[in-house]
């Protein structure tokens, strides 16, 4: 929805693609394409939805892959990478396009529980050292807790609570809050 003159309407189609082009979406699934590279993988949407130039598109490629840990895996193809090589370059990939947010969807849900960690600290890496604001679906609790600003509790669709992490977690008001919570962290 946008606002005009005082009443909140549907939003345009110019809107919704004016808002999309400021954010950066990564998915549970990782969705590279499977026969380009990595390095191409990233320049593709700065190349072909920028306009920017082979020689910038690279260039940026490689910073973001550095920033990742991932440079020396460029020219490889996603099948040759593990579960979270491949969401690290999904991330580089996201983080090409210059958002101003970034949306993970339960973005170690899909991986090994040893790989977790790999791709939870380049997000903590993220969050800490760039201007970027950051939404983040998971269940990774104590990840949530260490990391945010603000936390929301959401069940089935709905938020039921949402504060500070310390207020959150060590003091939720909801019953529903409070029993999520006794069950999740008690593992």
């Amino acid at each position: 929805h946008e606002q005009k003159n005082g009443a909140l309407r549907p939003a345009s189609e110019k809107h919704l693609r004016t808002m999309r082009k400021k954010m950066g979406m990564v998915f549970q699934q990782f969705n590279l394409f499977p026969h380009m590279t990595v390095e191409r993988n990233i320049t593709e949407a700065p190349i072909n939805v920028l306009g920017l130039s082979k020689a910038k598109a690279k260039k940026r490629a490689c910073d973001y892959l550095d920033l990742v840990g991932m440079i020396d895996h460029k020219d490889k193809y996603p099948s040759q990478l593990s579960g979270g090589q491949q969401q690290r370059v999904a991330i580089a990939r996201a983080l090409a396009m210059r958002p101003k947010i970034m949306l993970f969807d339960e973005p170690t849900s899909a991986l090994d529980p040893e790989l977790v960690g790999e791709v939870l600290s380049v997000i903590e890496r993220l969050a800490a050292q760039h201007d970027l604001t950051i939404l983040l679906v998971t269940h990774e609790m104590h990840f949530a807790q260490e990391v945010s600003d603000r936390v929301c509790f959401f069940d089935q669709g709905k938020i039921v609570e949402q504060g500070a992490p310390e207020q959150l977690f060590n003091h939720p008001a909801q019953e529903r809050t409070q029993e999520f919570l006794s069950n999740f962290l008690s593992r």
